[in-house]
């Protein structure tokens, strides 16, 4: 095996080291020889977190060295074939893809007016998501949202029992950056641009608070 292929994705917004490593796997690697191993440099933790979930996904064995102004992701491709993903995956068995729904959160409160109120309504909101049925297959928590997903928040244990009942919780890593939060997150993936457009267009339907 040579030498690993470096991937510099210091400096790069959301979800610009995502698309950076995509990229060089799709063509560092003419024919049918896959890339075998990387390093990856990235400056933040969500890109870090994202850049290795990538990469896990593509059966790769991923290790990190941190070091004050950078960390560097050792990847090398594990034997086997990477895990195939399924082209739109749903929260139960036998939901059509037609069927699914994304809830897209923007905010830690529900409509304005009150801050006290809106909070209310939104612990009340995520509460019942529930009723949604077998088809609630995801959540996206971004800006203001992803302090549903922090320590110390109200609607923190529903959407925990909601990833525990199968429905996958994105949170918006540049925004848990943004508002100090990386560190107080306690359910859902860290998540990138890319997998909220791509939540967006393969659910059946949105539902926007």
């Amino acid at each position: 095996m040579g030498a690993p292929l470096a991937v510099d994705c210091r400096g790069l917004a959301c979800p610009g080291p995502v698309l950076r490593v995509m990229d060089v796997l799709d063509t560092s690697a003419p024919g049918a020889q896959e890339v075998e191993a990387l390093e990856v440099l990235v400056d933040d933790p969500a890109a870090q977190e994202n850049v290795t979930r990538l990469l896990v996904g593509k059966g790769f064995a991923v290790s990190a060295a941190v070091a004050p102004d950078r960390v560097t992701l050792s990847a090398r491709r594990e034997g086997g074939a990477p895990p195939a993903a399924a082209p739109c995956p749903v929260a139960q068995p036998g939901v059509r893809e037609a069927e699914t729904i994304t809830v897209f959160i923007t905010a830690d409160g529900m409509g304005r007016g009150s801050d006290e109120l809106g909070g209310k309504l939104m612990l009340n909101f995520v509460a019942t998501l529930p009723e949604l049925g077998p088809g609630l297959w995801r959540v996206v928590l971004v800006n203001g949202g992803v302090r549903l997903a922090c320590e110390g928040h109200p609607c923190l244990e529903k959407l925990a029992a909601l990833a525990e009942g199968g429905v996958s919780v994105l949170v918006c890593g540049t925004c848990l950056g943004f508002f100090g939060l990386m560190e107080k997150k306690r359910v859902g993936e860290t998540t990138n641009m890319l997998d909220v457009v791509t939540s967006l267009g393969l659910a059946g339907k949105v539902i926007q608070v």
